[in-house]
C-alpha cells in the first residue's frame, strides 16, 4: 500500500490534480510502487477535508498490503477514544462499519455505532472490553486479541495525552490478528512538553505558516476564511467578538487571543500577522482590562501603529476595563486613522460600515 501523508482524512478517494491519482492505492509489485510514488510526491491531493484548494504531498508511507487471504474473510472496524467533556468520562466509539466515514454511518445507520464511556479514576476494566469485542460480532482468537487491542489502544491514549486517538479500519485479518491498518491521534499540546518524542515529529510543512509565527510569539491564532481580523485577550471574549463581526454582516477572519500581557511587542506582532490575510478588511481589536491596564494596551497600539506604518484597512478598537477612559482618550488623541467604541453595539456598527 502506498499512503500519502497530509494532515487530511478521505485520502483514499482523494486524487491529485492532473493525473487522477488516489492518495492511497495499492501496488502488486515495485514497478507500480514506483509509478504511484511518482504520481503523488509534489503534487496538490485534493479530499473532503482538504478543499479543493488541496495539500501539496510531501511525503508518502509505504505499508505491507496485509488484505491477504486465509480461512477465513476479513472485516474491518471503525474504532475510537476521546474525551466526553459532557460527561467528564473517556469515551470509545466502535462500529462494524470501518474503513469509511463514521460521520455517514451515525447519519444513515446510527444503530451500528456503539459507545463505551470509561472512567477515568477507575480505567477501562476487561468486562467493558469484551463487551466491546461481542458487539463487534467477534469470536474465538479474534475476541481475544481485540480484547488485547482494546486495552493498548486505551494505553496509548492515556499515556500519550492524547485527545482522540481514532483507528479506521482496524482490521480482523484472515488468520483472526487485530491491526491497526490506519491511525489518526490527536495530541494535546499543553502535554507537549511531557512528550519530546513526539514533539520531535513535527511537520511544520503540513501546518499554516501564520499560525506557526503565531505560536513562536506565543499568541493563540487560527486562521479563518472571513473579511475581518480580530485581536482580543481571553478565549471567551474572542468567541464574543466573532459572534459580533457575524451580526455586523462580516465574517471572522481569524481567532487571535493575545493574552493577559498584552503589550506593544505582542500588538504589533498581533497586527503583523493579522495583516499577512489579503483578505482581510477591517480589524476589530476587542480588549478587557483587568490584570492588563487599558492605558498600557492603547499605548501598545499607537506604538505598533506608528512602527509598522501605513496600514491599509479601517481598525475599530474597543477598551474596556481598567483605565479604560485614559485609553480612549489615548486613541482618540493620536492622531491616528482609528475608530474608538465602548459598547460592542457601537463596535459592530463600525465595523459594518467599514465593510460598507
Amino acid at each position: 500500500m502506498v499512503k500519502s501523508q497530509i494532515h487530511a482524512g478521505g485520502r483514499g478517494k482523494g486524487t491529485i490534480i492532473g493525473n487522477g491519482q488516489n492518495g492511497v492505492a495499492l501496488a502488486k509489485n515495485h514497478d507500480k510502487v514506483r509509478e504511484i510514488a511518482t504520481n503523488l510526491l509534489g503534487g496538490t491531493l485534493v479530499t473532503k477535508q482538504t478543499g479543493p484548494h488541496g495539500k501539496v504531498v510531501s511525503k508518502i508511507l509505504i505499508a505491507q498490503d496485509v488484505y491477504y487471504p486465509g480461512e477465513s474473510e476479513t472485516k474491518e472496524f471503525y474504532v475510537s477514544v476521546l474525551m466526553d467533556r459532557g460527561t467528564g468520562k473517556n469515551v470509545f466509539i466502535y462500529s462494524t462499519e470501518g474503513g469509511m466515514d463514521i460521520e455517514e454511518v451515525a447519519e444513515h445507520t446510527p444503530e451500528k455505532v456503539h459507545k463505551e464511556w470509561v472512567d477515568p479514576s477507575v480505567g477501562l476494566q476487561d468486562f467493558q472490553c469484551r463487551k466491546m469485542a461481542f458487539n463487534l460480532g467477534l469470536s474465538g482468537n479474534a475476541f481475544k486479541e481485540m480484547i488485547k487491542f482494546l486495552k493498548s489502544l486505551y494505553k496509548t491514549y492515556i499515556t500519550t495525552d492524547a485527545n482522540m486517538v481514532e483507528i479506521n479500519p482496524c482490521l480482523k485479518t484472515s488468520d483472526n490478528k487485530i491491526l491497526a491498518v490506519d491511525c489518526k491521534l490527536g495530541l494535546d499540546d499543553n502535554a507537549l512538553y511531557r512528550h519530546p518524542d513526539l514533539l520531535a515529529l513535527r511537520d511544520l510543512a503540513e501546518e499554516d505558516p501564520t499560525e506557526i509565527e503565531a505560536g513562536e510569539a506565543d499568541l493563540n491564532y487560527v486562521k479563518l476564511d472571513g473579511n475581518v481580523g480580530c485581536m482580543v485577550n481571553g478565549a471567551g471574549l474572542a468567541m464574543a467578538t466573532m459572534d459580533i463581526i457575524k451580526l455586523s454582516g462580516g465574517d471572522p477572519a481569524n481567532f487571535l487571543d493575545v493574552g493577559g500581557t498584552a503589550n506593544a511587542e505582542r500588538v504589533e506582532k498581533a497586527f503583523r500577522i493579522i495583516l499577512k490575510d489579503p483578505h482581510v478588511k477591517a480589524i476589530l481589536v476587542n480588549i478587557f482590562g483587568g490584570i492588563v491596564r487599558c492605558d498600557r494596551v492603547a499605548q501598545g497600539i499607537v506604538d505598533a501603529y506608528k512602527s509598522i506604518g501605513n496600514i491599509p484597512v479601517p481598525i475599530i478598537i474597543r477598551l474596556q476595563g481598567t483605565n479604560a477612559v485614559e485609553a480612549k482618550k489615548l486613541i482618540d488623541e493620536s492622531g491616528l486613522k482609528v475608530q474608538s467604541a465602548i459598547q460592542l453595539k457601537e463596535a459592530a456598527a463600525e465595523v459594518a460600515k467599514a465593510l460598507a
